[in-house]
């Protein structure tokens, strides 16, 4: 069993079922509860965080559609069809849908306001004994929503039983995926901003530290640390604009749509969309409760946005190998091998290597989910939940981690620098330098490539040779052209926006900082 914080409920969720032929309902406890226990036959689910177990439960007298059935729904049928070992964790997003549903029905006369105060401190207690552990949830419920209208009827009367007027499952379970996904959405982009700052942070303190600069891994021209760090900062701001746009597709209210056709009842949805701060409503009642693209945006969003935390990732167990050792990572960030004693892994960067591939995996789920839907509600839309929450909380972890990762890294300047002195990094140099002689492009690289060729078979660097060796290549060396092959020579030559020279890199960690600090993020 494992116990946690039961405030972390609703977003930190990695379930492992386990559900016995028998067990019908969870008990919700953690180390501040004790179990009750309904029967003595029960299962554990374990949960990242919380424990809940399963027991003996008979509410098979209160389906909320029974009544067209001549016999009960079969005990295998239960199991297979019920989600609530699952969606249980949008219970606070389901209470507050239900609560702009009464007001609004209140306000149009639908309900009576006796009926709305009862329903008001019913939902309130509900939402107490679920935040902190008190409620149970049954299976033969079947899902989040039929267990919190149970327990509502339980203690306010019929008054319970009028709150699902003029709304269906359907665009009620639309509506709480919305409202968890703009949450997690908001949640997501400030993790990023925390990472996005330490990323500019150590490209601040790194934007003289001279390193090379590859292309097929192999080493291509000098670039500074800083300005490959900054390189990801651009990545995640767009991740971060990407996002944001995802989420006014988000949030659009899809309340009101009723089952597929809207209602008859009097109802006003945009007194709801205030209510619940959506920028507008679904304009299609169709559309409202099949529509799942939003979902599907979201993951395409962090399936980008770890790949990106991926490439970073590769750079990073290749950077800390010690035949490379441009960087090491704090100790906290690895472990050992329990048979070679020396060894440091880097397991953090290589499981974000490992969960990209689920998350993309997860965006093909919920692609493949939809691709031979009619509309407009099927039963297949249950199985968006499980791969979007856990991309949600995938995406978030990484980013915790991470944050914290990059800022305690340990970087080795002068092995870099020897690193980029390796490969003839400053031929292109050369070749720019006898183009501004006069030479065409085409024959200073063929000129610069014999040049490489010769102090390769010397095993020198080209600004090891002398100056009568290079102007055996062309007569249009002079001795200017050391200055052209150091290191420094080279960064400091491309100092325009988006270049690699110091006081460029420098100028793009000004603006980032600028952005992070006066950016209006939601």
């Amino acid at each position: 069993m494992c116990y946690g914080d039961s405030s972390a409920v609703w977003r930190r969720l990695s379930c492992i079922r386990s559900i016995a032929n028998n067990a019908s309902s969870i008990l919700f406890y953690n180390s501040k509860q004790t179990p009750v226990i309904k029967n003595t036959t029960h299962d554990i689910i374990t949960i990242r965080e919380e424990t809940y177990i399963l027991a003996e439960n008979n509410d098979s007298d209160i389906k909320k559609w029974s009544g067209r059935f001549n016999e009960p729904v079969s005990a295998l049928v239960e199991r297979y069809t019920a989600s609530i070992a699952f969606d249980y964790r949008l219970a606070e997003h389901d209470i507050q849908g239900s609560l702009a549903h009464a007001q609004m029905l209140a306000a149009q006369g639908i309900i009576t306001q006796n009926d709305l105060s009862a329903i008001e401190q019913g939902l309130k207690q509900v939402g107490d004994e679920v935040r902190d552990g008190r409620f149970e949830w049954s299976l033969q419920l079947e899902d989040v929503h039929l267990n919190i209208e149970k327990r509502l009827t339980q203690l306010i009367g019929d008054a319970g039983k009028r709150l699902h007027t003029g709304r269906s499952r359907n665009d009620q379970v639309a509506t709480d995926i919305r409202l968890y996904l703009r949450a997690s959405i908001d949640e997501i982009n400030h993790l990023m901003r925390s990472l996005q700052w330490a990323i500019v942070n150590l490209a601040e303190n790194h934007t003289e530290t001279v390193m090379p600069g590859f292309t097929h891994l192999q080493v291509a021209q000098p670039v500074t640390f800083g300005h490959h760090l900054m390189a990801y900062f651009e990545m995640f701001k767009r991740d971060t604009a990407r996002l944001s746009d995802c989420r006014k597709r988000v949030n659009q209210l899809p309340l009101g749509a009723a089952a597929l056709a809207g209602t008859s009842y009097p109802i006003d949805r945009e007194r709801v969309a205030r209510s619940l701060s959506f920028e507008g409503i679904c304009e299609n009642s169709l559309d409202a409760v099949s529509d799942r693209d939003f979902a599907i945006e979201f993951c395409a969003c962090a399936a980008l946005m770890m790949t990106h935390l991926s490439r970073l990732s590769e750079e990073l167990i290749f950077w800390m190998n010690p035949a490379i050792g441009f960087v090491s990572l704090a100790d906290r960030f690895c472990t050992g091998s329990s048979i070679m004693p020396q060894k440091k892994n880097p397991d953090v960067p290589e499981l974000v290597r490992g969960k990209t591939g689920r998350i993309n995996g997860h965006l093909i789920a919920l692609l493949t989910l939809m691709k031979a839907q009619p509309l407009a509600y099927n039963k297949d839309n249950q199985e968006d939940k499980e791969p979007l929450f856990d991309t949600v909380d995938t995406v978030i972890d990484t980013l915790r981690v991470y944050a914290d990762m990059l800022s305690g890294i340990q970087v080795n300047p002068e092995i870099m620098r020897n690193a980029a002195l390796q490969g003839f990094a400053t031929a292109t140099d050369l070749a720019d330098y006898l183009v501004k002689k006069g030479i065409p492009f085409r024959d200073a690289h063929e000129i610069v490539a014999r040049s490489v060729r010769y102090a390769e078979h010397k095993a020198c660097d080209l600004s090891d040779l002398a100056l009568s060796e290079l102007q055996q290549f062309s007569a249009a060396i002079e001795a200017d052209v050391f200055s052209v092959l150091t290191l420094e020579g080279s960064l400091n030559s491309r100092s325009h926006p988006g270049g690699t020279a110091p006081e460029q890199v420098r100028a793009a960690v000004i603006g980032a900082k600028s952005w992070l600090s006066g950016e209006k993020h939601v």
